[in-house]
């Protein structure tokens, strides 16, 4: 099979203008996948004492763990909910934590557990700071809702084969490994003791990906913090296998005054560097062992720690600034929109905002003069008068200064039209908009349904359901709410709607053809008899998973639908003609006649302009050991007729110095 990324989709709750207005961009929160910490057996026995921890049902519960058990055994369980009730004492969500516990043969017999966030969020509501990754579990902790009704905050791999001790009474025997210390201290991990830094033993560089308040807190004996390091680089790589301490003000005071020293062995360990408490430092101080990397056969913790906990405590506030190294460079991207005797500024951080520690940013009205001050990105500059042209300034100060200001676009502010929600209970999670038979209409997905709606406005909005409520006249009962495409076109004066839509449960992908008076449905794809390989150069129907993304068109030549065949990561398309469905594949396959090899079509966008067909789709190109995008591109593909030899490719967005992995969503 070939190569996949994964992408998560984040659910936005939206209203539409009948006549829209330009806006400033919503806050957009931004989502990556979580890394992997491992705990590893020092195959030595344990001779600390330990002081077992006496378990109550009365101790206040401060969170609600939810475990899913995959493959582990009934006598192991008591272990693994001892571990999540302490937990459950100590972080504090109104949230409930999810927890996927699998019991697995580990590739490596020394590793005795694993551990994931599953995810990591930046840019939402109730981060201290959103620059920076936080953990799922304590992402949703600090906003105050769940982010992502879709995944698991935790995920939890339990070696097998480890020679296991399942009490709870602390009492484990000296050649084997207590249950309840690995869960507590992998439950850690996956809360938010875990660091974004990537290190590439091949060349010694040391890369960021996803900085998380780990990181920020992360300090060199200079002063630098980890998180303001340059990305990738050697003097990275160097700063993650030399000495670095935690500068959390609760953390230092934990630890009667001194930094605690963080695991960073001169050796790079995958899965143990940066993100545990130095191993020599702590490995004999009771409860604060639990976060060091290794574990002895008897050793024993049913509490995280002091320290651990006062850390935690460091990453739910905003950390200090770091270091200031110059003057910032410009804002990027400074952009005005207008707004209802106001205009809303939007702007990018420099490209060396981490190094240049910036205060905040000064944005003007170069036509009156008026000055305000921000923190972060957008701004709304009010007072202002529709009708009058402005335009703003923005630049990024510090310590050190200030940069060159950038001027942004002119506007002209103007009284605002009104907006109307079509459908307070709908999530609209995907939607698409035409304009059919002279009104205005909305195509979008109910997730708590599973049913794909249609809102149409004439003098009110009118919401009919368009399929997932029947199993009658070629609809489906099944979940259909997944991503849709519309296009609009003329037969006899008379216009048509086509809707190219997924169903989630079978993984297909459907038609509904509507000519105002009545419905007509059927599927393209994905319920052939077998996953066509892309090989075959001969395209017929096939049976993978057509249910990821989708982009419509039409021309003279009938109606076209692109959309990805996410069981072997290539873009298919198929175009109606007559009563037959004529397929083929559209890119992904060959490295050569200019189309790629890369593993595309996760993201689509199709529109015709004087009856030729545009393509806009991303590929991904590579990833690295801990599966994280490493290289990917924007392609281009357009076409003049329906024929599969007729299409023209190019690239929109490659690889650079700067970006190593082009934008996805198109």
């Amino acid at each position: 099979m070939r190569i996949k990324s994964f992408f998560t989709a984040i659910l936005i709750a939206l209203s539409f203008n009948l006549y829209p207005i330009s806006n400033a961009q919503s806050l957009e929160i931004k989502v990556a996948p979580a890394g992997w910490v491992s705990l590893y057996a020092t195959g030595l026995e344990s001779f600390t004492p330990s002081i077992p921890r006496v378990f109550s049902s009365n101790l206040e519960k401060k969170s609600n763990f939810r475990p899913i058990y995959n493959n582990v055994p009934t006598a192991a369980r008591q272990a693994v909910q001892a571990a999540i009730d302490i937990w459950s004492e100590n972080f504090v969500s109104t949230v409930p934590i999810n927890v996927n516990i699998t019991w697995s043969k580990q590739v490596n017999d020394s590793v005795l557990a694993s551990a994931s966030a599953k995810n990591v969020f930046a840019n939402f509501n109730g981060a201290p700071d959103r620059t920076l990754y936080y953990t799922s579990a304590l992402a949703n902790s600090l906003a105050g809702r769940d982010l992502d009704l879709n995944d698991v905050e935790l995920e939890i791999d339990i070696a097998s084969t480890a020679n296991w001790y399942f009490g709870i009474d602390g009492n484990c025997p000296p050649r084997s490994y207590d249950l309840v210390s690995v869960i507590l201290h992998e439950m850690a991990h996956g809360l938010g003791f875990m660091s974004g830094s990537y290190y590439d033993q091949a060349t010694g560089e040391g890369r960021i990906l996803q900085p998380t308040p780990f990181d920020a807190y992360a300090q060199l004996p200079d002063g630098r913090r980890l998180v303001d390091m340059p990305s990738p680089s050697l003097e990275t790589g160097k700063a993650m296998t030399s000495i670095l301490y935690w500068s959390g003000a609760n953390g230092v005071r934990a630890n009667n005054g001194i930094k605690p020293l963080l695991f960073t062995p001169a050796i790079y360990e995958r899965g143990s560097s940066v993100s545990h408490l130095d191993e020599k430092t702590f490995s004999n101080t009771g409860e604060n062992a639990a976060m060091t990397p290794n574990l002895d056969a008897g050793e024993v913790f049913h509490l995280p720690g002091s320290i651990v906990l006062a850390m935690f405590e460091d990453l739910r506030q905003k950390p200090p600034a770091g270091k200031v190294t110059g003057v910032p460079d410009s804002p990027q991207n400074v952009k005005a929109y207008v707004s209802d005797k106001s205009a809303i500024i939007k702007f990018d951080p420099p490209p060396n905002f981490r190094f240049s520690q910036i205060d905040n940013y000064m944005i003007e009205n170069l036509q009156t003069g008026v000055v305000t001050t921000a923190t972060e990105s957008p701004v709304i500059m009010t007072g202002l008068k529709n009708g009058s042209k402005y335009v703003f300034s923005v630049s990024a100060v510090n310590s050190g200064g200030s940069s060159v200001a950038i001027k942004s676009n002119e506007v002209i502010p103007e009284a605002a039209w009104k907006s109307s929600v079509i459908d307070k209970n709908a999530d609209a999670k995907y939607l698409d908009h035409a304009i059919f038979a002279g009104k205005p209409v909305v195509a979008y997905t109910d997730s708590k349904s599973g049913d794909l709606k249609l809102a149409t406005f004439n003098n009110k909005w009118i919401i009919s359901t368009v399929d997932g409520n029947s199993a009658n006249l070629g609809k489906t009962q099944n979940n259909v709410a997944g991503y849709i495409s519309m296009c609009i076109s003329k037969e006899n004066k008379k216009d048509l709607l086509h809707i190219f839509y997924t169903d989630l449960t079978n993984k297909d992908l459907k038609y509904a053809l509507y000519d105002g008076k009545k419905w007509k449905y059927e599927i393209v794809d994905g319920n052939g008899e077998r996953a066509q390989d892309y090989k075959e150069i001969v395209r017929v129907r096939g049976a993978s998973d057509v249910s990821v993304s989708n982009a419509c068109a039409v021309t003279s030549d009938g109606v076209q639908v692109f959309y990805r065949d996410e069981s072997q990561g290539i873009l298919l398309g198929a175009v109606k003609h007559g009563n037959e469905w004529i397929y083929e594949i559209v890119d992904g396959e060959k490295d050569t006649e200019n189309r790629t090899t890369g593993d595309v079509g996760f993201h689509l966008k199709a529109t015709v302009k004087q009856g030729q067909v545009h393509l806009i789709y991303d590929s991904v190109k590579g990833f690295d050991a801990e599966r994280n995008v490493t290289s990917g591109e924007i392609r281009y593909a357009t076409r003049n007729s329906a024929s599969s030899l007729d299409w023209k490719y190019r690239n929109l967005d490659l690889p650079s110095d700067r970006i190593y992995a082009a934008g996805y969503d198109v």
